[in-house]
């Protein structure tokens, strides 16, 4: 019996490449649920409140729960992704409403808010909105699922091997998901890596559309090189002091990013509203199907 080499090498290729592409994805999901408790149950929706309480030892409290529960979700999501990578690369235009995606989670996230429920002002003057539990868990879920657009797509161009593209694509989530909680760590200590989170979120938004429009191609080791700079910046602009005098720029950035944002929710406002009352109605319809 003769052992094939070759698919131990692309497993670690695509652990290393996942790894390289996910750094984005684990800064933001660690940014994301540092605003959760590390010391309050979960707040389970009252028919799963004694499921969840069986859970909690698996779990743990919010913050740790959030990243698990995306976890589970990271698998499964990609794992349905995998099996659709034929019709995503023939289908480019999912790319871009991933893009859209994370373009309006950063211009959210980055821009100037004046209204309520924002939580705490940055050095860019942005503002980032605190989330319930699970409108975080939903949030790192369709963050994941944007995310992957791109990896899925170079996973599958090392292998045509299925089983083999999974494996080294479960490992590297894993990995990601634990420098997600590392992540968060430093956020406390760093809550300058929260704006800089969504700016990698803006920076993969953007590769992704001028990937798609073949205005620029963008390698993994530079997506990667950019990231990994965002970062760095980032820190030094909250501890050098010269570097304050781009503090114009950034707060007219961040209004800027605060009207787009505006604009874009009157222009979705219609939608919204039937979407809300859509739920309002399944509400109604399933109480009353109560015994």
């Amino acid at each position: 019996m003769t052992i094939d080499w070759t698919i131990p090498l692309i497993i670690l290729q695509l652990i290393f490449l996942e790894g390289i592409l996910s750094i984005d994805n684990a800064a933001v999901l660690g940014a994301l649920v540092t605003p959760l408790p590390g010391d309050v149950e979960v707040p389970w929706p009252g028919m799963l409140h004694k499921v969840g309480h069986k859970l909690r030892p698996l779990l743990g409290f919010q913050r740790m729960a959030a990243l698990r529960v995306g976890l589970l979700g990271a698998y499964v999501g990609r794992g349905i992704m995998l099996f659709l990578a034929s019709f995503i690369i023939s289908n480019p235009w999912l790319k871009l409403v991933g893009a859209a995606y994370l373009i309006r989670l950063a211009f959210d996230s980055l821009g100037a808010h004046g209204g309520e429920g924002a939580e705490e002002e940055g050095e860019t003057g942005s503002r980032i909105k605190r989330q319930s539990f699970w409108g975080t868990v939903l949030t790192v879920e369709l963050m994941d699922l944007a995310f992957s657009l791109d990896n899925v797509v170079a996973a599958v161009s090392l292998s045509d091997k299925l089983w083999v593209v999974m494996i080294g694509v479960a490992i590297g989530i894993l990995t990601m998901r634990f420098a997600a909680g590392a992540f968060s760590y430093f956020v406390e200590r760093e809550p300058i890596l929260k704006t800089a989170a969504y700016i990698l979120v803006l920076n993969i938004g953007i590769e992704l559309v001028l990937d798609e429009f073949h205005i620029l191609e963008i390698s993994d080791l530079l997506r990667f090189g950019i990231s990994v700079s965002t970062i760095l910046l980032s820190i030094a602009y909250a501890h050098i002091g010269g570097l304050k005098f781009f503090r114009p720029l950034l707060m007219w950035l961040s209004h800027g990013f605060g009207i787009f944002n505006e604009l874009i929710n009157w222009i979705l406002a219609p939608l919204a509203a039937i979407f809300r009352g859509i739920l309002k109605v399944g509400k109604i319809v399933f109480a009353q199907s109560q015994p």
